[in-house]
């Protein structure tokens, strides 16, 4: 099992710049697949970034391209989202989801794929205008 911790979220005017953590817990099988999803309310949760943990290989919603940068720390075990200028809309719930070797690699990790074998309880990012 793996626990996702995420933390960072925040209040800020818009234009401004947040980034957030998701503090994952060891286990005999790594994730090979993490993301970033967040949820405005009466909204349905949008996937915003992901990476492949092998690769470092990076993708991206078109609403963000350009302003946030999904990384990760392996010694840290540790996924980021640095979000710059910020607008109003990227206010939600921030979670990060990973999915993990322990049920094989054949999941693509795809900006489409919704179903994921762990979440984070997610950190409110609030952008005002």
């Amino acid at each position: 099992q793996v626990t996702l911790v995420e933390s960072g979220g925040g209040s800020v005017q818009a234009g401004g710049s947040l980034r957030l953590s998701c503090a994952a817990s060891r286990d005999s099988y790594s994730p090979y697949c993490m993301r970033w999803f967040r949820q405005a309310p009466g909204k349905q949760r949008e996937g915003v970034a992901g990476i492949v943990t092998r690769t470092g290989y990076p993708f991206y919603a078109d609403s963000v391209k350009g302003r946030f940068t999904i990384s990760l720390d392996n010694a840290e075990n540790t996924l980021y989202l640095q979000m710059n200028s910020l607008k109003p809309e990227d206010s939600g719930m921030y979670y990060c989801a990973a999915l993990s070797g322990r049920y094989g690699y054949s999941r693509p990790c795809s900006l489409g794929r919704t179903e994921f074998d762990y979440w984070g309880q997610g950190t409110q990012v609030t952008v005002s205008s």
